[in-house]
């Protein structure tokens, strides 16, 4: 069976290419700077009219995880609405129009800030900000032409490609500064590996029809709050280094805070385990120990995110990382991205990965 991965080249993209081969599909990553993947590749703008379904010709069933917000991290920019509209919704509805058995990528947080804090996909959906309405919009072209939807909770893993919330306090974490959550912090959410994500993947390419016409939830069913993720990654680290933890502090939420950024979210797969199998399996305490390894070894390099990973047996023929020339550039203090590559890492960091909420 042949695999269209439209956004192949980013966070969540390069571990569902690599994880859909792994399982014996013949993959092609589309995608406008895909790097250069162990895969089969189709440079594109899918923006373009046409180019989606030239992109996906051939293929079996589509996996669309493309994300545009303009913004740097998850959130839509409002001055890149209509930009975002035309990557987020508009390939998933140029998908859908080819007939291929689509497969997108959504958020739990498409929700709203309507719904209880556990949620197990059968809530009213009510989405308040462009990013959900946007994802919900993609999410209803895919399920009319009978695709469905993974609506994945915060994802997280190692690596560059990475630019959510886990990384980035092990980025400061390692530098020696405090972590700062938005007032008591307290408010839980729910993560997943990104190898885990790319099982759940794996798991609705191959039976696209059991899972056609809905959206099926994706997470570990167990909550943790900021505050004790970011005291997790800040001992963590510690560990790592052989330093003292560095402080977890409370500071005011800034002005672009919204309702889903203050609360808690927690996402009960039971109906996608029931239909496929699916459970996350790498414990939090593991994830975060494989990203804290993953950006500083113990010597202070840099080391491939995608070697001894939980969850999955890395091969360096499908390692796609790039990796910075010093310490310094992964950890936030140059801006500039290096080209230096190391054995068996030979792709370069997508734009248009979107950073998982806080």
């Amino acid at each position: 069976m042949r695999v269209a991965v439209l956004g192949g080249s980013g966070f969540v993209g390069s571990a569902v290419s690599a994880a859909l081969a792994g399982a014996g599909f013949a993959v092609r990553v589309v995608a406008r700077d895909p790097g250069d993947p162990p895969h089969e590749v189709v440079r594109a703008d899918l923006t373009e009219p046409g180019a989606v379904a030239a992109a996906v010709a051939g293929a079996d069933v589509v996996v669309s995880l493309v994300l545009h917000s303009g913004s740097g991290s998850w959130r839509v920019d409002p001055a890149q609405a209509a930009v975002a509209e035309r990557v987020n919704v508009g390939i998933a509805r140029a998908a859908a129009a080819t007939g291929l058995p689509v497969v997108v990528a959504g958020s739990t947080s498409q929700v709203g800030p309507g719904a209880g804090e556990r949620i197990d996909g059968r809530e009213v959906d009510g989405p308040d900000n462009d990013y959900d309405r946007q994802k919900l919009a993609a999410e209803r072209y895919a399920l009319a032409a009978g695709g469905c939807c993974l609506r994945l909770p915060t994802v997280y893993g190692p690596g560059p490609l990475d630019r959510g919330v886990v990384s980035a306090m092990v980025r400061r974490a390692l530098a020696g500064e405090p972590l700062t959550v938005w007032g008591a912090g307290d408010m839980v959410r729910d993560l997943v590996f990104v190898t885990d994500v790319a099982a759940a993947f794996v798991a609705a390419v191959r039976d696209p029809g059991a899972l056609a016409g809905r959206h099926w939830l994706v997470g570990s069913g167990v909550g943790v709050s900021v505050r004790e993720l970011f005291s997790r990654v800040a001992l963590a680290v510690a560990a790592r280094t052989g330093g003292r933890p560095v402080p977890v502090r409370s500071v005011p939420p800034p002005e672009h805070a919204g309702p889903m950024d203050l609360r808690g979210l927690v996402a009960d797969p039971v109906a996608f385990t029931a239909v496929t199998g699916w459970r996350a399996r790498v414990p939090l305490t593991d994830g975060i120990a494989a990203v804290v390894a993953s950006t500083e070894d113990s010597r202070g390099t840099l080391t491939c995110p995608h070697r001894g990973l939980p969850g999955t047996a890395a091969s360096p023929k499908l390692c796609r990382w790039k990796r910075g020339n010093s310490p310094s550039a992964a950890h936030g203090r140059s801006r500039r991205r290096s080209t230096a590559t190391t054995a068996g890492c030979s792709s370069r960091p997508s734009r248009r990965t979107r950073s998982p909420r806080r």
